[in-house]
């Protein structure tokens, strides 16, 4: 995904997640067999904890269908990953003043 499209959002007004959306027949549960769907939510975590607090929702709702994925959660998650790759160069900027403030910087590679 490292020359995937950026994208700027992470969940849009539309994105749905509920139950009714899981795999119900063996074909779709053995075509997510295949994909790394916990890998990748468990990478997407660790990311979450220790570089960008802000997609906590997200990966929360993806989190909760992983013992029964479905290809819409996958893409989502994958959607995530694009935000990541658009949002690589933005950081928190904490600058040393009288009153704490919380800027943020554009850094280019």
């Amino acid at each position: 995904m490292s020359k995937c499209k950026a994208n700027a959002t992470l969940i849009m007004k539309g994105d749905k997640f509920n139950l009714i959306q899981c795999s119900k027949n063996a074909l779709e549960k053995q075509e997510m067999e295949n994909t790394p769907y916990a890998s990748l939510v468990g990478s997407l975590m660790y990311a979450q904890v220790c570089i960008r607090p802000g997609i906590t929702f997200a990966i929360v709702m993806l989190d909760r269908y992983q013992s029964n994925p479905r290809i819409a959660y996958w893409k989502v998650a994958k959607k995530v990953m694009r935000y990541l790759q658009g949002a690589k160069n933005y950081m928190l900027f904490y600058k040393h003043v009288k009153n704490l403030e919380v800027m943020f910087k554009f850094r280019f590679c």
